[in-house]
């Protein structure tokens, strides 16, 4: 029988933005009649590089409401929160014991992340290690699909060396080797050019009122370039005009593609075309949204739910790597 398990995680880092709906929520509502999904709240990951857990309740409830609002069904899918599983913890030291420092060493990321983030010495082993982990997080569900961008390849791949590590030396196919589904992740810069982060302080959240992303668009930086409004404006640059792109229509880019640089447009003016234009695309989920907010049961009901079903499945998977591993042999 064919095997059609996904799996994806998204950290709890914080609250969702607009980069978060165009590059992942979307992707994952389409591919949800295709798979068997399980959805992870990633939140031991979202601590190997920040230890500031005060929050983090309130921040994968906020989660799970946007992931509910978008369009994530808990009857189809499987959402569960990682700390919640102590499978988990149990297979990362497991597989920690056959992956070789230097294939850790030789993620794309994670010199860079060291360099970006200003860790130095205070590189953490959960940061060596969240290769593994994100392994796990794969292999304990026996998900043949993961959803990536083309960026992330390098990642996937080295779960798949894992696995298969794992599998040759036991000479038994516990795990299944995930392939990539390939989605299109658009980049949406944040208000100041920037990627889109909240330690920028330049994301537009889709917790926000009206008002609120109003205020946001109106800041946005356009075409550098153009610092009167008699100044001709070339929308190719402008990070405005790549907004209308996705949230205002055909009509909305002609026009500013023919009058921006003729000066015949303004730039308070097309941020006010946009700022419309994306409130009315928000709306549907702003509603959903404080439907969920204003029911926690019902979230915390969905998680429990979750963890449950997923633990019946993780559960399963690690009592056969530990039979193959002979291990656990006087557990009762």
């Amino acid at each position: 029988m064919e095997n059609k398990n996904l799996m994806f995680g998204m950290r709890s880092t914080g609250r969702l933005h607009l980069g978060h709906y165009e590059g992942v929520l979307k992707n994952m509502t389409a591919l949800q009649p295709k798979y068997d999904c399980f959805i992870e709240v990633a939140d031991w990951h979202s601590i190997t590089t920040s230890l500031d857990t005060k929050d983090m309740k309130n921040i994968i409830f906020e989660m799970v409401c946007d992931w509910l609002a978008a369009g994530i069904d808990p009857k189809k899918s499987t959402i569960f929160v990682q700390s919640c599983l102590r499978e988990h913890a149990e297979l990362h030291i497991l597989l920690s014991m056959l992956t070789p420092v230097s294939w850790l060493e030789r993620v794309p990321t994670y010199k860079e992340q060291i360099q970006q983030l200003d860790l130095g010495e205070n590189t953490s082993y959960g940061f060596l290690g969240y290769p593994i982990l994100q392994a796990v997080d794969i292999a304990l569900y026996k998900a043949a699909h993961v959803p990536v961008g083309r960026d992330q390849l390098p990642h996937l791949e080295i779960t798949r060396e894992i696995l298969r590590k794992f599998n040759n030396y036991f000479n038994s196919p516990v795990f299944v080797e995930p392939q990539a589904v390939l989605t299109e992740m658009p980049m949406l810069l944040g208000t100041d050019n920037r990627k889109m982060s909240k330690s920028y302080g330049n994301s537009i959240y889709l917790g926000e009122t009206a008002e609120e992303t109003s205020k946001k668009v109106l800041q946005m930086i356009t075409d550098p370039n153009r610092i009167k409004k008699s100044d001709p404006g070339n929308p190719d640059i402008c990070n405005v005009y790549s907004y209308h792109k996705i949230y205002s229509g055909q009509a909305v880019l002609d026009r500013v593609k023919d009058e921006c640089p003729k000066a015949s447009i303004g730039c308070v003016e097309c941020k006010k075309i946009l700022a419309a234009n994306l409130n009315e695309k928000l709306a549907a989920h702003r509603e959903k949204r404080e439907q969920y907010v204003k029911n926690p049961g019902l979230i915390e009901d969905i998680i429990n739910d979750g963890n449950k079903r997923a633990s019946l499945v993780a559960s399963a998977t690690l009592s056969d790597v530990n039979a193959k591993m002979g291990l656990k042999y006087f557990a009762k």
